[in-house]
Protein backbone atom coordinates (compact mmCIF):
# COMPACT_ATOMS: atom_id res chain seq x y z
CA UNK A 1 0.00 0.00 0.00
CA UNK A 2 1.05 3.29 -0.91
CA UNK A 3 -0.05 6.58 -0.19
CA UNK A 4 0.56 10.64 -1.02
CA UNK A 5 -0.30 13.69 0.30
CA UNK A 6 -1.23 16.58 -2.13
CA UNK A 7 -1.19 20.08 -1.31
CA UNK A 8 -3.18 22.65 -2.68
CA UNK A 9 -0.60 24.73 -3.71
CA UNK A 10 0.48 22.09 -5.93
CA UNK A 11 -2.74 22.20 -7.93
CA UNK A 12 -3.28 23.91 -11.50
CA UNK A 13 -6.01 26.11 -11.64
CA UNK A 14 -7.79 26.77 -14.90
CA UNK A 15 -10.85 29.04 -16.57
CA UNK A 16 -13.37 27.25 -18.37
CA UNK A 17 -16.34 28.91 -19.87
CA UNK A 18 -18.48 28.96 -16.53
CA UNK A 19 -15.85 29.67 -13.68
CA UNK A 20 -12.57 27.53 -12.86
CA UNK A 21 -11.59 24.38 -12.62
CA UNK A 22 -8.53 22.63 -10.88
CA UNK A 23 -7.09 19.31 -11.85
CA UNK A 24 -6.95 17.05 -8.39
CA UNK A 25 -5.73 13.55 -9.99
CA UNK A 26 -5.56 11.61 -13.49
CA UNK A 27 -4.72 8.25 -13.90
CA UNK A 28 -2.64 7.37 -15.90
CA UNK A 29 -0.05 10.15 -14.98
CA UNK A 30 0.32 10.38 -18.73
CA UNK A 31 -3.40 11.05 -19.43
CA UNK A 32 -4.39 14.32 -21.56
CA UNK A 33 -8.13 15.27 -20.31
CA UNK A 34 -8.74 16.85 -23.71
CA UNK A 35 -8.28 13.38 -25.54
CA UNK A 36 -10.62 11.53 -22.63
CA UNK A 37 -7.73 8.95 -22.70
CA UNK A 38 -7.91 9.13 -18.66
CA UNK A 39 -9.05 5.18 -16.54
CA UNK A 40 -10.32 7.94 -14.14
CA UNK A 41 -10.03 12.01 -13.01
CA UNK A 42 -10.43 14.45 -10.00
CA UNK A 43 -11.19 17.38 -10.34
CA UNK A 44 -13.14 20.35 -8.42
CA UNK A 45 -14.66 23.32 -10.43
CA UNK A 46 -16.37 27.00 -9.33
CA UNK A 47 -19.53 27.71 -11.22
CA UNK A 48 -19.76 31.55 -11.27
CA UNK A 49 -22.21 32.33 -13.96
CA UNK A 50 -25.80 31.60 -13.34
CA UNK A 51 -26.65 29.28 -16.19
CA UNK A 52 -24.01 27.21 -17.77
CA UNK A 53 -23.27 24.08 -19.85
CA UNK A 54 -21.58 21.20 -19.40
CA UNK A 55 -18.94 20.02 -22.02
CA UNK A 56 -19.77 16.62 -24.02
CA UNK A 57 -17.65 13.83 -23.12
CA UNK A 58 -18.36 10.80 -24.77
CA UNK A 59 -17.44 7.31 -23.09
CA UNK A 60 -17.22 9.12 -19.74
CA UNK A 61 -19.24 7.97 -16.85
CA UNK A 62 -19.08 11.11 -14.50
CA UNK A 63 -20.05 11.41 -10.56
CA UNK A 64 -20.80 15.24 -9.18
CA UNK A 65 -21.04 15.84 -5.29
CA UNK A 66 -22.29 19.82 -4.55
CA UNK A 67 -19.26 21.55 -2.37
CA UNK A 68 -20.79 24.57 -1.96
CA UNK A 69 -24.28 26.17 -2.89
CA UNK A 70 -26.59 25.13 -5.06
CA UNK A 71 -27.99 24.21 -8.54
CA UNK A 72 -30.79 22.80 -10.72
CA UNK A 73 -29.01 20.16 -13.08
CA UNK A 74 -30.89 19.36 -16.07
CA UNK A 75 -29.92 16.19 -18.22
CA UNK A 76 -31.48 16.63 -21.55
CA UNK A 77 -34.45 14.14 -22.26
CA UNK A 78 -33.35 12.15 -18.65
CA UNK A 79 -34.40 14.48 -15.41
CA UNK A 80 -34.01 17.24 -13.74
CA UNK A 81 -33.26 17.89 -10.11
CA UNK A 82 -31.78 20.42 -7.33
CA UNK A 83 -28.43 19.73 -5.72
CA UNK A 84 -27.38 21.34 -2.73
CA UNK A 85 -24.70 21.17 -0.26
CA UNK A 86 -23.08 17.41 -0.47
CA UNK A 87 -25.81 15.74 -2.88
CA UNK A 88 -24.50 14.02 -5.48
CA UNK A 89 -25.43 13.09 -8.89
CA UNK A 90 -24.53 10.36 -11.09
CA UNK A 91 -24.61 10.46 -15.07
CA UNK A 92 -23.10 10.06 -18.56
CA UNK A 93 -20.86 12.70 -20.01
CA UNK A 94 -22.16 11.99 -23.52
CA UNK A 95 -26.07 13.40 -22.28
CA UNK A 96 -27.02 16.72 -22.97
CA UNK A 97 -26.54 18.41 -19.69
CA UNK A 98 -26.61 22.31 -17.91
CA UNK A 99 -27.35 24.00 -14.81
CA UNK A 100 -29.04 27.04 -13.20
CA UNK A 101 -27.04 28.29 -10.20
CA UNK A 102 -23.56 28.90 -9.02
CA UNK A 103 -21.53 25.97 -6.72
CA UNK A 104 -18.28 24.43 -6.19
CA UNK A 105 -18.22 20.68 -7.05
CA UNK A 106 -15.88 17.92 -6.88
CA UNK A 107 -16.10 15.88 -9.68
CA UNK A 108 -14.97 12.20 -10.15
CA UNK A 109 -14.71 10.98 -13.80
CA UNK A 110 -14.02 7.07 -15.11
CA UNK A 111 -13.67 5.12 -18.54
CA UNK A 112 -14.22 1.88 -19.55
CA UNK A 113 -14.31 -0.58 -16.94
CA UNK A 114 -13.12 1.24 -14.73
CA UNK A 115 -15.66 1.25 -11.29
CA UNK A 116 -16.27 4.21 -8.39
CA UNK A 117 -17.93 5.17 -5.77
CA UNK A 118 -18.32 8.53 -4.07
CA UNK A 119 -19.09 9.73 -0.38
CA UNK A 120 -18.64 12.46 1.80
CA UNK A 121 -17.76 12.92 6.09
CA UNK A 122 -18.52 15.46 7.81
CA UNK A 123 -16.58 15.74 11.10
CA UNK A 124 -15.86 18.10 13.76
CA UNK A 125 -13.53 19.49 15.42
CA UNK A 126 -11.73 17.11 18.24
CA UNK A 127 -13.14 14.30 16.15
CA UNK A 128 -11.59 10.96 15.94
CA UNK A 129 -12.87 8.40 13.87
CA UNK A 130 -10.93 4.64 12.41
CA UNK A 131 -12.01 4.71 8.94
CA UNK A 132 -11.85 1.31 7.23
CA UNK A 133 -9.98 0.71 3.95
CA UNK A 134 -11.33 -1.99 1.75
CA UNK A 135 -9.40 -4.34 -0.37
CA UNK A 136 -11.95 -4.25 -3.32
CA UNK A 137 -10.81 -0.77 -4.18
CA UNK A 138 -7.21 0.27 -6.26
CA UNK A 139 -7.53 3.58 -5.08
CA UNK A 140 -9.06 5.56 -2.27
CA UNK A 141 -8.78 9.54 -2.24
CA UNK A 142 -9.53 12.01 0.83
CA UNK A 143 -10.03 15.41 -0.55
CA UNK A 144 -10.51 18.22 2.17
CA UNK A 145 -13.18 20.36 0.83
CA UNK A 146 -12.67 22.04 4.51
CA UNK A 147 -11.25 22.28 7.92
CA UNK A 148 -8.21 20.44 9.18
CA UNK A 149 -7.35 17.37 10.29
CA UNK A 150 -4.65 14.65 11.08
CA UNK A 151 -4.54 11.16 8.74
CA UNK A 152 -2.50 8.97 10.50
CA UNK A 153 -1.98 5.61 7.87
CA UNK A 154 0.53 2.70 9.51
CA UNK A 155 1.56 5.09 11.89
CA UNK A 156 2.71 7.82 9.66
CA UNK A 157 0.94 11.27 10.43
CA UNK A 158 -0.19 13.91 7.51
CA UNK A 159 -1.30 17.04 8.35
CA UNK A 160 -4.17 17.99 5.72
CA UNK A 161 -6.30 21.52 5.29
CA UNK A 162 -8.65 22.90 3.04
CA UNK A 163 -7.75 21.90 -0.81
CA UNK A 164 -5.32 18.93 -0.10
CA UNK A 165 -5.66 15.39 -1.41
CA UNK A 166 -4.66 12.21 0.19
CA UNK A 167 -3.81 9.35 -2.44
CA UNK A 168 -3.82 5.91 -1.28
CA UNK A 169 -2.52 3.06 -3.99
CA UNK A 170 -2.84 -0.39 -3.71
CA UNK A 171 -5.63 -0.85 -1.15
CA UNK A 172 -5.14 -3.29 1.61
CA UNK A 173 -7.75 -3.93 4.68
CA UNK A 174 -6.93 -1.50 7.11
CA UNK A 175 -8.16 1.27 9.27
CA UNK A 176 -7.07 4.76 9.10
CA UNK A 177 -7.17 7.30 12.23
CA UNK A 178 -8.51 10.34 11.44
CA UNK A 179 -8.72 13.45 14.12
CA UNK A 180 -9.78 16.88 13.04
CA UNK A 181 -8.62 20.28 14.39
CA UNK A 182 -11.16 22.12 12.71
CA UNK A 183 -14.80 21.40 11.75
CA UNK A 184 -14.06 19.01 8.52
CA UNK A 185 -15.74 18.26 5.19
CA UNK A 186 -14.11 15.65 3.45
CA UNK A 187 -15.09 13.66 -0.18
CA UNK A 188 -14.18 10.28 -0.05
CA UNK A 189 -13.35 8.68 -3.72
CA UNK A 190 -13.00 5.08 -4.23
CA UNK A 191 -12.10 3.76 -7.47
CA UNK A 192 -11.12 0.06 -9.41
CA UNK A 193 -9.68 -0.55 -12.42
Amino acid sequence: MKFTHISSEEFKINTWSGGTTTQLFIYPPTANYQQQNFNFRLSSATVEIEESTFTLLPRVSRKLIILEGNITINHKNHYSKQLKKWDIDSFEGNWETSSIGKCTDFNLMTTGNTSSDLSFLKLGKGKNINYELENQWDWVFIYVGGGKLDVNIKDRLQHLKTGDLFVIKDVISSMVKITCSENSELVISKIKI
